[in-house]
Formats: C-alpha cells, structure tokens, sequence
C-alpha cells in the first residue's frame, strides 16, 4: 500500500483542528523569551529519525509472538511499510538494516525501492549474538571476546560482510551491539575478554571505509545476567578511544539498569565528542524494549535537553543518528512506530523551549528552585500544535495515527499479504 500527497491533503482538509489558535498563544507567550516558534517548527519538520527493519513485524518475547497480520514478509515490503510512516509523518526518512535477517536479495533493487519511497540508508546493524543455521563457528561463548581465535575471526568477518552491503547500499555506518559475556563467576576472564574485544574492534574499524562511522553500544546485562563485555557507556568509550576518532559510543534507552542519569551520559560523551546516535525505546524495569515515551516522558524530556543543549554548544561532537528500536509484542507494530515517533517529537520540542539563558543564570546564581521551574515551564506545555504546524509544513498528515486509522492501512496490508505472514528478523 502506498500513501500519496491527495491522500493526506484530503485527510488534512478534513481536520477540524483549532490548532492554529493554540500555536499563536505559543508563538506571544515565548516570543517574550527570545523563543523563536518558527524556528522550531523548521527544526522539528527537518528532523529524521530512521526505522529498523527488525521493528516492522509483530515483536515480542522468548515466549512468543502474536501477529497482526499483513506482517511484510521481505524487505522489500519492510521498506514499503516505511514509506507508509515517512508518507504520514515525514520524520521516517531512513532505515537501519540487520544482518543477516535482511540481506539483500539484488541491492539495485532494493536501492530502488527505497528512493521510490524517499528512504535513505542508515547504519548496518552486525549480528553475533545468535548462531545462524550455516554457521561454521559458535557465539555461545562470545563473538569478538570469544577465547577461540576462529570464533573471534568468524565474527569480525561477519562485521566486514556487513560492512560491505552497507557501502554498495550507501549508508555511511555500522553499529556493533555484543551480547558477550558470562552467567557464572569464574566463567570468564574478565581482561583476557575485554583485551579480545578491544583487537577484534580494531581490526573492524580498520577496514571500514574513511567516510564511514562506528557505533558502539553497551548493556548492562542479558542474555548474560553476571558480566556483560561492554556493560556500560564508560568501557564504550574507553574502546571507541581504542578504536579511533571515527568511533562513538551508541545510547540505547533500554539499555541501563533502572533510574541510571542517561542525561547525565549523554552530556558527558557529548562534551567530549563521543557521542554517535540514540536508540529510543522506554522500560519500566529493564530492557522492556517499550513504545517510546510511554513509561517515563519527563526522563526523555531530560535527555532532549542535553542534546539540545550539546547540539548547540559542542561542535566537536558529530552530527547524531536517531533510531527507535522498539520490540512491541501487542499493538500494531506501524502504530507503534507512529506513537514513538510522536513521543520522540515532542520530546524535542519541549527541549527547544527551554529558556536555556535563564536557565544559565539561575545555575550560576545556584538558585535551585528556578533551575527546576525553568525546566517544567517548557515541560508542561502542550507543544502538539507545534508538531502539527511542522508537519503541514513538510507536507506530513497533521495527525498521522488518526489517518493511518481513516486509511485502513493495516485492513489493506492484511488484503495484500494475508493473515499469515511472519516478518523475518525477530
């Protein structure tokens, strides 16, 4: 199914929404605080945040799945699912592919239905975590920190692999997520393995092309619940450091253990130009891998202000990459996606807002009180009109949830792929 321009004029026109009324308040009550509405409603409209190939299906847990049907069952249908999103949202302008669940079949093709859709290719997705059916080594006991020297090289070929579809596809990146580690005490030597880790990286890194970046990310556990390789942002970017100034360390939302200062990370690796791109996701209790903003949007309202704040004032950090990586085991999987990528917006907007110069002064004059008024004064606004302003401009659906709805998009999906197709990837 594809969504043209008439389709969302014609949704658009129909909308009998106030919000033009609602922006105008916005647009007196900040233009007093030297807030540029427009301005925002430029940068909002101009921000992309890329889609995984593995989020387009139904998600879910060890213990099972349950689909919605019209599930895309190449990627080739991933792809048209994406242009579905960047079509109603115009924020969905890219996709980040994992290898090996999405190899591509003929890569001119695939090229050609990604511009057919206005989707770029962003960073390649390595996978060692998991034995594929052809394996001729095992990651059971880890991939780049593995003790055998063949483990080791199977898995930095794999990353050359990737690395190689990523260039004839055009993306300009890889992101290396490791799931080594141990369950037990003694299992492991903890040096041996980070020292293995550290040279199989290096050995990546070397191959990849100049123009090109590494993402490195960490987790604090699972699969393995007593040491995880790369279990933290600090041994992130001691080996990004290792690796070379092309290589940042990759924040992934869900990846901390509960009530961790993720904006206190984000600002740090920022003013020390480390930081590489952002996974959105929200959890409650661990890597729960949930709708974006759903659990703790004042925590993302937080990070957003870091960012903002390092976009603006840290040069020396690289221009980020945003990606929503999301598992989602009961809703529609394109609704979900149009919920986070909603979340993430608005998000950015309420950071927009804050009257950064105030807030300056009120943390030079320690006047804590006004520190925490500047934040929740930008936080407890509706912005909505806001996003809905950025949206008509880029020529998106005002409310894109609410047409995917109209539109049938899932009944349609189901009409054209039937009810049971399983998406490849999780």
């Amino acid at each position: 199914m594809r969504i043209n321009i008439d389709h969302i004029s014609a949704f658009n026109k129909e909308q009998e929404d106030s919000y033009i009324d609602e922006l105008d308040l916005l647009k007196n009550r900040f233009s007093k605080k030297g807030i540029s509405i427009d301005k925002i409603i430029q940068k909002v409209a101009d921000f992309q945040v890329a889609i995984p190939s593995w989020a387009l299906g139904a998600g879910g847990t060890r213990f099972g799945r349950f689909s919605y049907g019209g599930e895309p069952a190449s990627l080739e249908q991933k792809l048209d699912d994406i242009g579905v999103l960047q079509a109603l949202t115009k924020s969905a302008g890219a996709v980040s592919l994992h290898i090996p669940w999405d190899i591509p079949d003929d890569v001119k093709a695939i090229k050609e239905v990604a511009q057919s859709h206005g989707i770029a290719f962003d960073a390649m997705n390595s996978n060692t975590f998991q034995d594929q059916p052809d394996a001729k080594e095992t990651y059971k006991f880890g991939s780049l920190s593995n003790t055998d020297p063949a483990a080791r090289e199977y898995a930095i070929q794999h990353n050359k692999d990737v690395i190689k579809i990523g260039k004839e596809l055009g993306s300009k990146s890889l992101t290396v997520w490791l799931a080594d580690g141990a369950n037990f005490p003694g299992q492991n030597n903890f040096q041996r393995a980070l020292n293995n880790t550290e040279d199989s990286l290096k050995s990546i890194y070397k191959v990849m092309p100049e123009d090109w970046k590494l993402f490195i990310e960490y987790k604090p556990y699972e699969p393995n619940f007593y040491s995880t390789v790369i279990q933290d942002w600090g041994t992130s970017f001691m080996l990004a450091n290792a690796c070379g100034e092309r290589a940042y360390t990759l924040v992934d939302l869900g990846h901390h253990l509960p009530n961790t200062n993720i904006e206190q990370i984000v600002a740090t690796l920022m003013l020390k130009g480390k930081l590489g791109g952002f996974h959105f996701n929200d959890s409650k209790y661990g890597d729960d891998d949930v709708t974006v903003g759903s659990i703790k949007p004042y925590a993302l309202f937080l990070i957003f202000n870091e960012l903002v704040y390092g976009m603006k004032n840290n040069p020396q950090n690289p221009g980020l990459s945003w990606m929503i990586d999301a598992s989602h085991n009961t809703k529609d999987p394109l609704e979900d996606l149009l919920q986070s990528l909603e979340a993430i917006l608005i998000a950015y907007i309420q950071a927009l807002l804050v009257d950064q110069k105030a807030l300056s002064i009120a943390q030079q004059e320690h006047d804590v009180v006004r520190c925490q008024e500047i934040l929740q004064d930008a936080y407890r606004n509706d912005v909505r009109p806001i996003l809905k302003a950025a949206r008509e401009k880029s020529g998106a659906a005002v409310n894109p949830l609410q047409a995917y709805r109209e539109l049938g998009v899932r009944k349609e999906l189901i009409k054209e792929r039937g009810t049971k197709t399983m998406a490849t990837g999780l």
